[in-house]
């Protein structure tokens, strides 16, 4: 055996083995409990980062550490292949978004082998696969076949000079084009829809039946779905029959209405707008619509609003109120309407101010004395009702419910539960996406492709300008066909769906990945799911899971698996970063090769200017990304590995440096000389002493103490980094021992290396073999804890004197507090210390210390 850890030469070998002997497979038809670990998959970018190498690495020890414990694993990994990029590479490159894709996918998967993670390749699918989108395609059909997928007219943005829609990725954060730099347009176009809201109500409550989800992603998703309570009112328009609608969870203040606001794209709008205004509000209109979302609904930026001539009646006291326009009220949000009460809503207080808008006081504080008091800010708070008609006098918490009775009854609204959630919108005008498979018929409307005729493929004669319409809208041979109903002439869908769809039902397909003749099995589905630990980024705490949820309980409705949630415990990891210098006069980033140490700081080699430094976000704009291929070729994966897991709990930001990086190869060497040296010193027999001697008792304590402490580090919030402590713990007992003839120690050696293989499997595995096993470590038992050998005969007493420690004795484990502070006494620090000293004091705490007070 070589007596040098030789890495990159070990590491090789052992993936070809593993590889060979299929010992990553995932077994069926077993009766082992079964374990199913995931990872959320990539976008092929087709470089490998620190953060995905610490995702994997962290799903990787997980799978290892069940596959041990006697689970049987399914640990898969795919690719989230559809999306913006591939198609901006066609346009930059001039190359297919598949090739550029595909070439990106086998880069990656060759880097991910290289860190030993025990995947079963033969799961791998990805999403841009026909294979694949087949089945995404028959799952849109079983929504619109539920009523659960349906098409309406959505605000879209909307490059002006490359006629184009572009994805919010595609606008920068002032509401330009990345691209053509033109100002972004809100447009409004024909898109398909997911009735998420629906299920809004089951997501919602269904938060409570995931005890294994960090508390802050169970809140972030609660207040996406945003489970409002309160009134749904209408106030009629002077001259007309029609009504605007509001939403409002303060119905106790619908007294001191005085004006509605409709949002500019509201069909009421140009009903409600007079011939003098006009002009100005078509101008307000247009202004609007080149601005985004974002911008109009922003919470720092002003809100503009006109008028627009119209009137609105208050039916609570019968006032007649203008009707405005405003720039932050979205016609997609609720009813596209709010009424305004300057006098207790903050924003709306500033709005009333700068538009010279009435603000009339409802609610003042219990022990105020006036009904009408001027008002500095918005009073916000519960108070008495004024001003309010019948309801005067009660308290505004109470009168929520009685004005809702009122309204009611007399036809001006009622109570409503509302939520945030909009439906989810999925339609995009771009190429590389899964098609959606429905054909616009003229006589018989929107019409689903039939199962048989799936998958609808991408065509590939595709010529990408970045202008204009999709690009499969410019292709009459793939539009143009026959109505599957009625054999008419009519037309494809031409939008693609949302990526989103694409990874919110991927862990199923992982189950039957191979399956041609259905999406997947529902044996193989309700035996596997749902996914027993998930590990991904908190950027995905909202979308993606909520969708995955949704999904899921759609599914299990048209009885296609049996789960209510898809994930049942869910590990947000942190960010890896690096150290980043900066100049903060010009903001710019400092590569590394240029920044020096001179005169007590870090400066800028060319200019001399001093530099600011700190930790950040790895990232190639900010100069402090580390290539995980360098570090691999340089260390090796299992040092990698083991820094990944050692320096920063799993869901803390990891802090990278090059010398923790060099501790871990300093550790793995020193495990790998330690092992050596035991398998050149040990005898064909190894004794077995009836009596263990003091060096074997508490090499086994600390055995089975690593064996107890990993094992619980290693549920629940897996606690990789002192688990990695303590292996480096067992390490140092281990080498100061050093008894290779005894069982103890042979027990120790065997439990360090099965112990450490989930962490650096390849290193584990070579001293392992090298030992005379046969089979794999991977294929060996989780090491079983024996208690008795946590129980200990003697321990280490402190002495103190006032406080201060003088020595150390042993004693016997079970010796009371007379017999250790007599021990204590009569030892031979006592006898030096208390010779002529007078004993005020005695301080026995047991089984750690004595401690005397002393007179002088």
């Amino acid at each position: 055996m070589e007596s040098q850890y030789n890495a990159a030469a070990i590491e090789q070998k052992w993936q070809e083995d593993w590889v060979k002997q299929g010992l990553d497979k995932t077994p069926e038809n077993s009766d082992k409990p079964k374990f199913y670990a995931l990872s959320m998959f990539p976008y092929p970018s087709g470089n490998l980062h620190m953060g995905h190498v610490r995702n994997y690495v962290i799903t990787d020890v997980i799978a290892r550490l069940k596959r041990l414990q006697g689970y049987r694993v399914l640990h898969p990994m795919g690719w989230d292949a559809f999306g913006l990029p591939a198609e901006n590479a066609a346009i930059d490159r001039g190359i297919p978004p598949a090739e550029w894709t595909y070439k990106n996918i086998a880069q990656m998967k060759q880097q991910l082998q290289t860190l030993g993670l025990s995947i079963d390749w033969d799961r791998e699918v990805a999403t841009c696969s026909p294979d694949y989108y087949k089945w995404t395609q028959w799952l849109f059909l079983q929504f619109y076949q539920a009523g659960l997928a349906y098409q309406k007219e959505a605000a879209v943005n909307w490059d002006p000079i490359d006629q184009t829609v572009l994805a919010n990725e595609q606008v920068d954060s002032e509401g330009y084009s990345w691209r053509s730099g033109a100002k972004v347009e809100r447009k409004l176009l024909r898109q398909w829809f997911f009735k998420i809201t629906d299920y809004a109500e089951q997501l919602l409550n269904d938060l409570d039946k995931l005890p294994g989800w960090p508390d802050r992603v169970k809140l972030m998703q609660e207040n996406w779905i945003g489970k409002s309570v309160g009134a749904y009112l209408e106030f009629p328009i002077k001259g007309s029959e029609e009504k605007i609608a509001v939403f409002t969870t303060r119905p106790d203040t619908v007294y001191g209405v005085t004006y509605v606001v409709l949002a500019p794209e509201h069909p009421l709008t140009p009903k409600v707008t007079t011939a003098k205004q006009q002009k100005a509000v078509d101008a307000f209109i247009k202004e609007v619509a080149s601005e985004s979302e974002i911008e109009r609904t922003a919470e720092d930026k002003p809100k503009r609003g006109i008028l627009t001539g119209g009137t609105a009646i208050n039916p609570f006291n019968g006032q007649e109120i203008p009707i405005l326009i405003a720039d932050y009220v979205l016609y997609e949000y609720g009813t596209g309407a709010v009424m305004g009460v300057p006098a207790h809503d903050t924003r709306d207080f500033k709005f009333a101010n700068k538009n010279k808008l009435t603000i009339k006081v409802v609610i003042v504080p219990e022990d105020s004395k006036e009904t009408n008091p001027k008002l500095t800010e918005a009073y916000t708070e519960p108070g008495i009702m004024v001003n309010s008609g019948k309801f005067d006098g009660m308290k505004s918490t109470e009168s929520k419910t009685a004005i809702i009775e009122y309204a009611e009854k007399e036809g001006y609204g009622k109570a409503r539960i509302q939520y945030r959630l909009r439906d989810w919108l999925i339609s995009r005008q771009r190429y590389w996406g899964c098609p959606i498979p429905v054909v616009h018929c003229p006589s018989c409307g929107s019409i689903a492709v039939p199962d048989a005729d799936l998958p609808v493929k991408l065509p590939e004669n595709v010529e990408f300008t970045g202008r204009g319409t999709s690009p499969l809208a410019k292709l009459e041979d793939w539009i143009n066909v026959s109505c599957p109903s009625c054999g008419e002439p009519a037309k494809r869908e031409t939008d693609t769906m949302d990526t989103f769809i694409d990874s919110s039902w991927y862990y199923l397909r992982y189950t039957d990945a191979v399956n041609d003749q259905e999406a997947f099995k529902l044996e193989k589905a309700n035996d596997w799911m749902g996914v027993d630990q998930y590990v991904g980024g908190i950027e995905h705490a909202i979308l993606h899971l909520l969708y995955s949820r949704f999904f899921t309980k759609v599914l299990r409705d048209r009885g296609l698996v049996n789960v209510d949630e898809p994930f049942k415990r869910l590990l947000t990891q942190g960010m890896v970063q690096a150290l980043t210098y900066k100049n903060p006069q010009t903001g710019k980033y400092v590569p590394l090769e240029n920044v020096v140490y001179k005169d007590d700081n870090y400066r800028d080699r060319e200019t001399g200017e001093i530099l600011s430094f700190f930790f950040e976000k790895m990232s190639k704009s900010k100069y402090n990304g580390v290539d995980p291929q360098q570090v691999l070729g340089k260390y090796g994966a299992d040092t990698a590995r083991m820094f990944i897991l050692f320096t920063a709990p799993p869901e803390k930001d990891l802090e990278w440096n090059d010398a923790g990086v060099e501790g871990q190869f300093r550790f793995l060497n020193r495990v790998w000389r330690l092992v050596v040296e035991y398998g050149e010193n040990k005898h064909h027999k190894v004794k077995k002493n009836p009596e263990l001697t003091k060096v074997e008792k508490d090499l086994r304590w600390a055995i089975h103490t690593a064996i107890k402490e990993i094992s619980e580090d290693l549920e629940g919030d897996y606690q990789f980094n002192t688990a990695v402590s303590e292996l480096m713990k067992l390490s140092n007992a281990l080498n100061d021992a050093k008894s290779f003839d005894s069982a103890v120690y042979q027990e120790g050696i065997e439990t360090l290396l099965i112990l450490l293989s989930p962490f650096a499997p390849h290193i584990a595995e070579e001293l392992w073999h090298n030992l005379g096993y046969k089979k794999s470590i991977h294929l060996a038992s989780w090491p079983q804890l024996d208690p008795d050998a946590l129980v200990v005969d003697e321990i280490t007493l402190v002495i103190q004197i006032m406080g201060k420690t003088r020595g150390t004795i042993q004693v016997s484990a079970s010796a009371t507090k007379d017999e250790l502070e007599k021990l204590a006494r009569e030892s031979e620090v006592g006898k030096r210390y208390l010779e002529d000293a007078e004993v005020k004091k005695v301080i026995v705490v047991p089984g750690k210390l004595v401690n005397f007070v002393v007179g002088k």
